[in-house]
């Protein structure tokens, strides 16, 4: 596998000094994405700090995160006054 290194403002192979992208191509570089601030556990109260003790904390309390489950609903709204109330109507399902 190759590894890139930044010279003279260009990503090349660090064995054979050949770019990384052809001259027009934008520069591929990998994604950062920053750690979750701080925050106290609904769930036992304790402190969480980053991306892995909160998968822990859920993981420790037998719980699983919500974004991760399948939607019961599809998107749909199942209360049709809550939505016309909203202006969802759109989103009552059938």
């Amino acid at each position: 596998m190759a590894v890139f290194v930044l010279r003279d403002g260009q990503m090349v192979d660090k064995a054979t000094g050949e770019p990384m992208n052809a001259p027009d191509a934008p520069l591929a570089t990998p994604q950062v994405r920053g750690d979750l601030p701080g925050y106290r556990s609904p769930i036992d109260g304790k402190w969480i700090e980053g991306r892995r003790a909160r998968r822990y904390d859920l993981e420790s309390n037998n719980c699983v995160d919500a974004n991760d489950l399948p939607s019961p609903t599809k998107g749909r709204l199942r209360n049709e006054r809550f939505a016309r109330k909203h202006g969802l109507s759109h989103l009552v399902g059938q």
